[in-house]
Parts: structure tokens; sequence; C-alpha cells
């Protein structure tokens, strides 16, 4: 099976570019209920993983040491913008730690909002690793390691316990053996995922339906998309989707993004999760095809998608922000069964 048509992007009249994909819903059973394209394609999970990467913090203990609430927790899970509220509960969980932005290994880019990077620029004050938008789950996992007792020097390498312990959280969760769960590094330096699409909706299912856990690993669960659910401004911040998402769902559904075209969701009503790859790696289409799933799934009120407008037909602007254009969803979702596979 190959990637589907999933957006067209228009410019005035004309349908300009299409992006193609692959989606797979699932439920915490592991029974794949409905698909685009090749719902088996082996991806990188890329970010979408940092809800299962959290688990771990909450499994070690380190999150009740360390006091984590839910905005700590919820930005352990996410790919931030750099704004303040982001930059100084970083710091904070350092300071508890006993630890430093040196000590963070995730690299430094600027500030993903550009006001932001405007604002660090105006202060004078440097540009470090506390700006990278992973260093919320670097500064989770480092906090692990501190309670565990181990090396924070190298806590971001595959062999380090801290990457040990997610990657049996990842196997857990996606029932992938972890021989068969191919490794890479992702742009953050730590340990990145691939598994079948399938499978990383899977995860997600099993969050938004943890009943099936272990005690343990059920009560962790909750309380990460508790978390994110709660505290959505912490997984990306202003003008973001899953940020925006969240808020829309009002408490609901839980949802992270991943590079490369990325984007999952579970749904703790149904207890189904979502999972969508763009062939391309192109983020601009991944909202449209998120919220065209939930849609045809009728998991949307019209209150909602009025909400999410924008996010479902991104608008195409020029350089004086006038609409020339739209992205619009163009697939339908193929309920899967055994002859369809």
């Amino acid at each position: 099976m190959t990637a589907e048509k999933v957006v067209e992007v228009s410019r005035g009249a004309l349908v300009e570019s299409l992006h193609r994909g692959h989606v797979a819903v699932v439920n915490a059973k592991n029974e794949l209920l409905y698909s685009v394209g090749n719902p088996h394609e082996v991806i990188y999970a890329r970010s979408s993983m940092k809800p299962l990467q959290a688990i771990p913090i909450v499994e070690t203990g380190a999150a009740d040491h360390y006091g984590f609430d839910n905005a700590d927790l919820s930005l352990a899970c996410a790919s931030h913008n750099g704004e303040d509220q982001h930059t100084t509960r970083v710091q904070a969980i350092l300071d508890r730690t006993g630890l430093s932005v040196a000590d963070l290994q995730c690299g430094t880019h600027n500030p993903k909002l550009e006001a932001a990077y405007e604002a660090l620029i105006k202060s004078g004050e440097p540009l470090t690793a506390i700006y990278n938008n992973c260093s919320g789950k670097h500064s989770g996992m480092l906090a692990t390691a501190r309670h565990m007792k181990e090396s924070t020097a190298d806590y971001y390498k595959l062999d380090h316990p801290v990457q040990q312990r997610i990657l049996e959280v990842i196997s857990d969760l996606t029932e992938v053996p972890v021989d068969d769960i191919a490794i890479g590094v992702d742009g953050c330096g730590v340990p990145v995922h691939a598994v079948p699409l399938e499978n990383l909706a899977l995860s997600f299912a099993k969050m938004a339906d943890p009943s099936g856990l272990p005690e343990k690993r059920r009560d962790a669960v909750r309380k990460i998309t508790t978390a994110m659910a709660a505290e959505p401004e912490m997984v990306g911040g202003t003008e973001r989707f899953c940020t925006d998402f969240m808020h829309a769902m009002n408490g609901r559904m839980f949802a992270k993004a991943g590079a490369e075209g990325v984007y999952c969701i579970g749904d703790s009503e149904t207890g189904i999760g979502i999972a969508l790859k763009i062939e391309d790696g192109n983020a601009r289409a991944t909202s449209a095809v998120a919220l065209e799933v939930l849609s045809q799934l009728g998991l949307l009120t019209d209150e909602q998608r009025e909400q999410l407008h924008d996010y479902h037909y991104p608008p195409l602007e020029n350089a004086r922000k006038e609409k020339i254009g739209e992205l619009s969803p163009a697939f339908t979702l193929k309920e899967y069964t055994v002859a369809s596979s």
C-alpha cells in the first residue's frame, strides 16, 4: 500500500500542490479500525513519542520527589515555543534537582515563537539550551537520572538507564518488541524510535484507555495525559495547534506533534488512538488531516469545528497577510477489515 492524497493546496482556483500520507485509527485492543494509505508504514515517531518518554518520570518516583505539578509534566511532553512560561519552568525544574542549564544536552536553537526570539534579543541575554523546544523533555530526563542516582552527563545516550526505561515503555505500549524498534538520533540528541504507524496509534489508544495496563503504569499514564489536557500551553504555546486543539477538546483528548509531518491523538471517551504521517514531512498539512479524521469519525462538535477552522482549512497567505488560497483535506477514511489487508 502506498501513500494517498490527503491534502490539496489551492492558490486561487487552481490546486497548486498535493500532500500524500498515511493514517491509522486503532483501539486499545490493538484493532485497526480505519486507515488511509499504509497503516503498517514504519516511521520515526519523533516528538509525538514525548508523552511516552515522560512516563518514567512518574514511575521512578522522580515526579513526586521533585514536586512536579501538571504544568511540569506537560512541559516534559513539550515541543515548546521558548516563551517565558516555558523557560522559567524548565529553570525551576533544574533548580529543584540541583542542576543547571549547562546539564541540558539538547543543543541550542532560536525560540520557535518569533516574538519570544525578539524579546530574547532585546534582553541581551545569551541564547542557551533552555530555549530548545525539547528542554522540558530533557529536564524531565535529568530529574529521573538524578532521582535514581545515575549519571547526568550521558543521560541522552541509548545505553543509559534513562533511555532504556523509555525503550521498555515504548515497547510495552506499542506492542513492538525492543529488538524490532529501529533507533535513530533525534534533533535534540536523544534516541528516536521507529515503529509501524498503527502501533504508534495503539500507544495513544492505550494512553487514552489505560484500563488494561498494570496499576503502576496505568496511574502514570493518567497523570501524563491529565497534565497535558490541563496545561496545554506547556505542550506548545502561543498560536500552536497542540495547545489550541487541547483547549477546544476541554480535557477529552490529548495530542502531540512530531517533526517531519507526524501527529498523534488519544481520545479518552472512545479509547481510540490516531496517528498520521505526511509523506513529504511537511507539518503544514498535519492539522488539516488530524481534524478531518476526527470530523469523519463524528468526534467534533460544531463549536469545535468553528474554533479550529483555520487549522482544519489552513489559509494560504501572501506577504501582505492576505488570504490567497488554502489547504483542504482530500481523503476518505477506509474502514479496515481483514479482507482489505
